[in-house]
């Protein structure tokens, strides 16, 4: 016979056995991993079948990938910002154009590859290189995966060591640390992985199919780091370059008559020895320009051992009043053509280089204008002429001269610098010491000190207020002088800027003069010689006393 108090001992028990049960599962349900599988459409923003996402040293981007034809095509636009800015597109002419240092590459719509795929494809309005032709070109690292449904590729540009650990035990890959993330893969034991981040617990990694997620720290092992080696042959850029420091002036020529005094004019200067006459003026939008290049000019320079530099400028002149830069680079014949009518000039008069003095470009040109340097030098290169490139002082407004791309393209880069206070503008100096040591300095953060040419003034402006209007005008250190003898006015050094100054009450109002001469240009002079820099230009011949010779130059 069972007793009483046996069978309520056997009921609590399995109660309490239950109880546990329950609490376990509750605990595991709460506590333990899940096995969810993550949902991949949304972890890699996949909007079609077609597309590819993509990832810039393992950050995924915004800009998408097609995958077409066995392949994966990027978009251009942002291929130019983030890896390899050479790639243009010509919308014109429908025309992919990619400049080396000795030939320049042309691809039409429908040009395909060795291995018979198209090397870009069109999506409206958008253009989209092959991602292997980006890689022929461009210093990268790539690993795509492309043959399931989350097509994505890997793209890495930067070589510092890699973090790398060899899975101990087999673990699933989760979308964030803890083990109730839902789960990407599986991290198979023995396989290594990426390590992108490490955590107290868990660690973010890459793994051998494609994914990046998160790992228990514990179970890696091995880690050490690797050092990714490129193959990537750089194209090098074969530049000319003076075996001297350059003493470089510009002749503002704007008639031909003004030819025939440049051995009177350098009669009262020493130590040159470039000079660049402004020759060609562009005219219109399809690359015709105004001449007046003179080769008897070119022949007396040489007999006085002087290089000829011919400027090229799209503004000097009435007949450019109606060119717009941007529209007149854009199309890769017109650049052609222009290029080509250059190369003649030189062939026929003998000048020894081309200085390019393109200003007031809107920032839509910058590209353009960019890539029309680049086909450019490839012309200059193969026909030894020297490529030199006039630049404002650098500023957030002009950024997109892109000094970095002249600097490596051209053979030298020139800081126009001067005009800190200019035409319609506040009163104030033309060129400040602090003013040209910023524009060095700031320029040397992009170019090579050995292709950086710093351009003075010899010009000034007399500033005159009047009630409440201000106006001014350039006067050369010659004429400033004679201005400062006739007013009986007196010059007062102001050392933060490294000038004088003067003021004068004159018929017209207030004058103000930030004077520029022997002293405060041999300032100027001392801020080259200590940056090492390649040269001195100036602007511009005639405008400066006799004197002036004595502090610039280099001896």
């Amino acid at each position: 016979m069972r007793k009483k108090g046996s069978s309520l001992g056997c009921l609590s028990l399995i109660l309490l056995l239950l109880i546990a049960c329950a609490a376990g599962i509750y605990a595991w349900k709460r506590y333990g991993p899940t096995k969810e599988p993550a949902d991949l459409d949304e972890l890699y923003q996949v909007r079609a079948e077609d597309e590819v996402t993509v990832f810039l040293n393992y950050e995924m981007q915004e800009a998408r990938g097609i995958y077409e034809e066995g392949q994966t095509y990027l978009p251009i636009d942002w291929v130019n910002k983030n890896l390899n800015e050479r790639f243009y597109w010509d919308n014109n002419e429908a025309l992919l154009v990619y400049a080396l240092p000795d030939e320049i590459l042309t691809a039409p719509e429908g040009t395909k590859g060795p291995g018979g795929r198209r090397l870009f494809i069109r999506r409206g309005e958008d253009v989209l290189l092959s991602l292997g032709l980006v890689l022929n070109y461009t210093d990268i690292r790539v690993n795509a995966y492309d043959s399931g449904k989350q097509k994505r590729v890997f793209i890495q540009d930067t070589w510092d060591e890699v973090p790398v650990a060899v899975i101990s035990k087999n673990s699933r890959v989760r979308v964030k640390g803890g083990v109730k993330s839902p789960v990407i893969t599986n991290a198979v034991k023995g396989e290594d992985v990426i390590v992108l981040e490490t955590m107290e617990r868990w660690f973010k990694v890459l793994t051998r199919d494609g994914h990046i997620g998160y790992m228990p720290g514990s179970r890696l092992t091995d880690l050490k780091a690797e050092k990714p080696v490129s193959s990537f042959k750089a194209p090098v850029y074969q530049n000319i370059s003076l075996d001297e420091k350059i003493t470089l002036v510009w002749h503002q020529v704007t008639l031909e008559a003004a030819n025939a005094v440049l051995e009177e004019l350098l009669a009262q200067t020493k130590g040159i020895n470039v000079i660049a006459p402004t020759w060609f003026t562009l005219s219109d939008n399809e690359g015709n320009y105004e001449s007046l290049a003179d080769k008897s000019y070119v022949e007396k320079a040489h007999e006085k051992g002087i290089q000829v530099w011919a400027v090229v400028d799209n503004f000097s002149r009435e007949c450019s009043k109606n060119v717009r830069s941007e529209v007149l680079l854009s199309k890769t014949s017109v650049r052609k053509r222009l290029i080509e009518n250059l190369m003649k000039e030189a062939d026929t008069y003998g000048f020894d280089g081309i200085n390019l003095d393109f200003e007031s470009l809107k920032e839509e040109a910058g590209v353009h204008y960019i890539e029309f340097i680049r086909e450019l030098s490839v012309s200059c290169r193969r026909k030894g002429l020297v490529l030199s490139v006039d630049n404002y002082v650098p500023a957030g407004y002009n950024y997109f001269y892109n000094r970095r791309e002249q600097g490596i393209v051209a053979d030298y880069v020139i800081i126009m610098g001067y005009d800190e206070h200019y035409a319609g503008g506040e009163a104030g100096s033309v060129a400040s010491i602090g003013y040209v040591e910023d524009g060095i300095r700031n320029t040397l953060e992009l170019v090579p000190r050995e292709k950086v040419i710093n351009a003075v003034p010899f010009y000034t402006r007399l500033w005159t207020q009047s009630g409440e209007k201000l106006s001014s005008k350039a006067m050369g250190i010659s004429a400033a002088k004679k201005w400062i003898e006739e007013q009986g006015a007196q010059l007062q050094w102001n050392e933060e800027l490294g000038q004088y100054y003067t003021q004068a009450e004159t018929e017209d109002g207030e004058s103000m003069l930030w004077m520029e001469d022997s002293r405060s240009l041999k300032l100027k002079m001392d801020v080259i010689k200590k940056e090492d820099l390649a040269g001195v230009a100036c602007w511009k011949l005639g405008l400066e006393p006799q004197e002036i010779w004595d502090v610039i130059g280099w001896e």
